[in-house]
């Protein structure tokens, strides 16, 4: 009997503890979880906060890189769920024959699908702030509540912050297209026309406005002409942060019943 490997791939101002329940969720289901984090990253988001130095010249390329070569380690291809930014690498790598299967939770889009839908950039609003680190954009509390945990209550988006917040790499912002002047994502290579690759969930929370819903559901279009099994799962009354807030668990229990209906179980019988 052989474990599969799950890998947890975390996104922009967000630390890898983010992925705590899921990684203890799913090692209770008998999955074999890895929450690498991302290269330099210190082991608390409060250490981050304090010294962010050791990622600041981290990009998009140098950081799906770093999943690449953690995805490869494995003797079988593991399952890849990311969330937001790590959503897009997910399917980067499903879409290169790197994984068994992948799940992107709210995932930043690669070329192609704008992210605004006309709307006002949320991070486009913050203030500059002569203060901040030179390579590092924050997501001041205010704003994090606004559009990472803004379906939530005060008290508890509060927690969220101290527990997960972390500024992000300015230079891996504007791969993403998130910083103050990048008019879009970076080119990105997906592929969705891969008919050999594994399945994949796409997930959205309806009440998100740093993916919209609308952004997921353009992103799910772009598998549109795909054989292979392509889902979309609509969370309603959820933001960005569904895969740490206190409804985390409805998430994690859905990703768990499509890996097992599409035959993914956590403990594979070797012959």
């Amino acid at each position: 009997m052989k474990q599969t490997p799950v890998v947890l791939i975390h996104g922009a101002w967000f630390h890898r503890s983010s992925w705590e329940g899921w990684a203890e969720r799913f090692t209770s289901h008998g999955y074999a979880v890895c929450v690498p984090g991302w290269p330099g990253e210190a082991p608390t988001a409060e250490q981050v906060r304090r010294d962010p130095g050791p990622l600041r010249d981290l990009g998009l390329a140098a950081l799906t890189a770093h999943y690449e070569k953690i995805v490869r380690s494995f003797d079988n291809p593991p399952v890849l769920i990311g969330h937001s930014a790590g959503g897009l690498i997910a399917q980067h790598l499903l879409g290169a024959d790197l994984g068994r299967a992948a799940v992107a939770l709210a995932p930043l889009p690669a070329r192609g699908v704008p992210l605004d839908h006309g709307r006002p950039r949320p991070w486009s609003l913050m203030p500059a702030d002569s203060a901040r680190h030179p390579c590092f954009e924050p997501l001041p509390r205010a704003r994090f509540r606004h559009v990472v945990a803004n379906a939530v209550g005060e008290e508890e988006a509060a927690k969220l912050f101290d527990r997960y917040a972390v500024p992000a790499p300015l230079r891996l912002l504007a791969d993403l297209g998130l910083d103050r002047t990048a008019a879009g994502p970076a080119d990105t290579v997906v592929n969705t026309a891969n008919s050999a690759r594994g399945p994949l969930l796409l997930v959205s929370g309806q009440e998100d406005r740093m993916v919209p819903d609308a952004v997921t559901r353009s992103v799910y279009k772009l598998y549109g002409d795909s054989s292979v099994v392509t889902d979309l799962k609509q969370f309603a009354d959820r933001g960005h942060s569904l895969v740490f807030d206190s409804g985390w668990r409805s998430v994690a229990d859905h990703v768990l019943a499509w890996l097992a209906a599409n035959g993914i179980e956590a403990v594979a019988a070797q012959g």
